[in-house]
């Protein structure tokens, strides 16, 4: 599946003829430059690499701020520096999104899990704790797997089959229905079928 790099702009609605609203998430998809292509010979299987937001003074070694391959089933008709730009995906119907998700730090319960907290008042020392969370002589120990405290968020999430609703190859902006993980101006990775 051969894709594309962008940046999420943000969320809006599209009104069909017919009236309905559809909501979309807009995409920056700036044309991406094919930095390395990988073959079954030399790799082991066809990939093409994209570059993308090219630094402004870019040295030897680093020249995009962001890098992301793609399997494709063969490499001819790809060539080194050529640009792919956000037309290609003119005829696609829907497409895979990868992102990484908002990342939210280390959170309680409460927050991560939606546990419900305890009373307020009246001497109580359960306020936004877990409660308990082990048992007695066997197992003696917390069980794998229980809802705790810890890092939330920041985590890589594929959404398939999100449908492509309108795109602007004057812009470079993309239309994707429904929401997107991320916060805006994160890289967002899109697959499509050749």
């Amino acid at each position: 599946m051969p894709g594309l790099i962008g940046k999420k702009l943000g969320m809006s609605q599209v009104i069909q003829d017919d009236g309905r609203v559809i909501p979309v998430t807009y995409l920056l998809c700036e044309p991406s430059e094919i930095v390395h292509i990988k073959t079954e010979a030399t790799d082991g299987y066809p990939a093409i690499v994209l570059g993308f937001d090219a630094y402004k003074n870019q040295s030897k070694n680093k020249k995009f701020k962001t890098l992301k391959e793609f399997r494709v089933t063969t490499v001819e008709g790809y060539e080194k520096g050529q640009k792919i730009s956000v037309s290609v995906l003119k005829e696609v119907e829907a497409v895979t999104i990868t992102a990484s998700s908002k990342g939210r730090g280390y959170q309680g319960v409460i927050k991560r899990h939606n546990f419900s907290r305890g009373p307020e008042t009246h001497g109580s020392h359960h306020h936004r704790k877990p409660g308990s969370v082990g048992m007695c002589a066997k197992p003696g120990r917390v069980l794998k797997g229980k809802k705790l405290p810890g890092h939330m968020g920041n985590d890589t999430v594929t959404l398939k089959n999100r449908s492509v609703i309108t795109v602007a190859e004057s812009d470079h902006v993309v239309a994707i229905k429904g929401p997107i993980p991320g916060a805006k101006n994160g890289y967002v990775y899109i697959k499509y079928n050749d």
